[in-house]
């Protein structure tokens, strides 16, 4: 498993507000080692069994916390994952409509800090069996050896659902976000992946805009040695229309299906045209 494992002591910023609230509740009941709450005036109070308290620092002057989710509205985003960047190893940005300019600073400032910045606009970061830092549908995800790495949240759910009634299961799934901008990008997880003893082989799932996958594509090609296969939303979406995220707008001949797929077929990475496809291919490992 990557990024979230045994070691994850997290705390969740936004905890008091409604989405926080509820996916507080959810983590927790999943098993996940949330250790507090962070909401600026309310320090003090209880959320369950957790503690709430006026800021990140005051958190780590009473215990140990490497980790922070972040829930908070995106005009006050950016603060809070600069106070998150600024005393903790990872965060996870499930905030959407981030400003772009807004991400950029963040990113920028998490690489300076050597942060590692999940999202934003992401569904987060689950590793079955041990807890789900995100917004995920924990019941379809059991233990296994598949990773899947994916910009799309109900894409990820769909093929961790397919691998897991096939009687396969999952290290970890890792939503990178939908973003122009965002933290971990495709290889930087393929990589995690590569290094972690419990994956055999690595789903990534990509869709149309930018080139995100065919970069990808390029470090597999040097890098990876496990088996990668591919899925690739927007095959049919016309040129110069937005679909769904933000990062998914296609611009001259860069950016389609067809690029991506071509690059990543070049490199050895089977490439499949719908999910349940995938299933016969995992069942090899």
């Amino acid at each position: 498993m990557i990024i979230l494992d045994k070691n994850t002591k997290c705390l969740v910023q936004g905890i008091t507000g409604k989405q926080g609230a509820f996916h507080t509740e959810q983590m927790l009941e999943y098993g996940t080692n949330i250790v507090a709450g962070v909401t600026p005036g309310k320090g003090g109070q209880k959320f369950g069994p957790v503690t709430v308290y006026d800021s990140v620092e005051a958190v780590k002057e009473v215990m140990d916390v490497n980790t922070s989710i972040i829930f908070v509205p995106a005009p006050f985003a950016k603060d809070a994952a600069f106070e998150a960047i600024s005393q903790l190893d990872t965060v996870i940005i499930i905030t959407e409509h981030i400003p772009v300019h807004d991400s950029v600073q963040i990113m920028e400032y998490a690489q300076k800090m050597n942060t590692t910045v999940v999202g934003p606009n992401t569904p987060g970061v689950i590793s079955p069996g041990v807890g789900k830092l995100g917004i995920m549908p924990a019941h379809i995800f059991q233990p296994g050896n598949i990773g899947i790495v994916s910009r799309s949240g109900t894409l990820t759910y769909e093929f961790a659902h397919q691998i897991s009634r096939s009687g396969k299961g999952q290290s970890s799934c890792v939503g990178i976000g939908g973003d122009p901008v965002v933290g971990l990008d495709f290889a930087t997880v393929l990589q995690k992946f590569e290094d972690d003893p419990d994956t055999r082989a690595m789903v990534m799932i990509g869709e149309i805009g930018g080139n995100a996958e065919e970069k990808a594509a390029r470090y597999i090609e040097k890098n990876i040695s496990k088996p990668v296969i591919a899925y690739i939303a927007g095959t049919t979406a016309p040129p110069g229309k937005r679909m769904g995220h933000a990062g998914a707008i296609i611009e001259g001949d860069s950016g389609t299906a067809e690029s991506k797929i071509q690059a990543l077929e070049e490199v050895g990475v089977k490439v499949v045209e719908k999910p349940s496809d995938m299933v016969n291919i995992i069942k090899e490992f």
